[in-house]
């Protein structure tokens, strides 16, 4: 399991840089003009993760394969997207298809780039694009909840049930507040919201994009932005992407020594993937063997068959149980063998929550 981060931002905040840098690619065209991203560029990241190659030693895995995240470079967008303006339609569609929102705000001063509002403001940059969502929601809400209403009252069961949870959302959004904070009262609801596909209910990353000296302690700009992420429940980073730049020019045994000596302890791409875990939730298990060894990514709260079914729908669909060794006594005591024998290796059935790190062998029959 994978997810889709949607990278969105005013133009020239250095979303296509970032997404560069992320994706180890050019396929973004980095320029310093409104709208050079045009059709969302898609890129796969593998998730660096030490556990997974500490795993694949002691196996003596022959490949070692890490998870995958995808980020959506998306066009900039503009005051009036919501009703056309720009590329306003086309933003709103692309960031419909996103798991999450990573937010880039320019936390930077250079007049050698152009700003779209001809001043480095982050929070109003940030109210620009949220504004543009809300009222995106708030047009589509003002049709459907009428409708759901009306349904509702002739006998459907679920036009009431939508018909309350979107009638929640529609008033929050009213009153200027995002569609995430709705509170479903039970798992249909739930179910339908997600469904509803409400852009206000996408959770937020919100990225600060400082100057290179600035990418250690972040600056005056980036705080105000940590203090806004911490009063609405979401994420913040501190990243460079002119640094994040560099690193994927370098060779791979050259980049931890150039971090260190910008005072950094691990890239912007690392940061943003640890941020983006947090805020949907999600977590990684492991399978291990000669062939290869390959990290997995969950949702948190799986169990056991839900975890199988990351693997092939089939391991899901007939799971009998699943040997598993917590990741610390694998890599304690030295492996499958070692934590067999020490009484580590567990046989769990189906009821079993995942837990992080887990080194896992499924047993199934179909």
């Amino acid at each position: 399991m994978g997810f889709k981060c949607g990278i969105v931002g005013l133009p020239n905040v250095g979303k296509s840089t970032l997404f560069n840098a992320l994706t180890e690619t050019q396929a973004a065209q980095a320029a310093n003009y409104p709208f050079c991203t045009i059709e969302p560029n898609v890129g796969q990241v593998a998730v660096p993760d030490e556990r997974l190659d500490k795993i694949a030693t002691i196996a003596s895995s022959a490949k070692v394969i890490a998870t995958q995240l995808g980020f959506v470079d998306i066009a900039g967008l503009v005051k009036g997207a919501s009703a056309g303006e720009g590329l306003g339609n086309q933003f709103l569609g692309n960031i419909r298809e996103v798991d999450a929102i990573v937010h880039v705000l320019r936390c930077f001063e250079d007049d050698d780039i152009q700003h779209v509002s001809n001043k480095v403001d982050p929070l109003a940059d940030a109210e620009v694009v949220e504004t543009e969502l809300m009222l995106a929601d708030l047009e589509s809400l003002e049709k459907r909840v009428p409708n759901a209403e009306k349904r509702g009252k002739a006998g459907d069961k679920e036009a009431k049930a939508l018909a309350s949870v979107l009638g929640q959302a529609l008033e929050l959004l009213k009153d200027g507040k995002p569609a995430r904070l709705t509170e479903p009262k039970d798992d249909e609801e739930e179910r339908l919201f997600e469904q509803a596909q409400l852009l206000t209910a996408k959770p937020v990353l919100y990225v600060c994009n400082v100057a290179e000296e600035e990418a250690s302690e972040g600056n005056d700009l980036s705080a105000k932005v940590f203090a806004k992420a911490e009063a609405e429940g979401a994420q913040a980073v501190v990243v460079s992407a002119a640094i994040e730049a560099e690193l994927v020019e370098m060779p791979m045994e050259d980049r931890a020594e150039y971090l260190t000596e910008l005072g950094l302890e691990e890239s912007g791409l690392a940061r943003v993937i640890r941020a983006g875990y947090t805020l949907l939730g999600l977590k990684t298990f492991f399978t291990a063997g000669p062939k290869e060894s390959r990290a997995w990514t969950f949702p948190d709260g799986a169990k056991a068959p839900q975890a199988a079914g990351e693997i092939h729908t089939d391991f899901e669909r007939g799971f009998i149980r699943a040997e598993t060794i917590a990741y610390d006594d694998y890599v304690g005591l030295g492996g499958e063998s070692a934590a067999r024998d020490a009484g580590k290796l567990r046989q769990e059935g189906k009821e079993y929550v995942v837990q992080d790190g887990d080194v896992m062998l499924f047993k199934f029959n179909v």
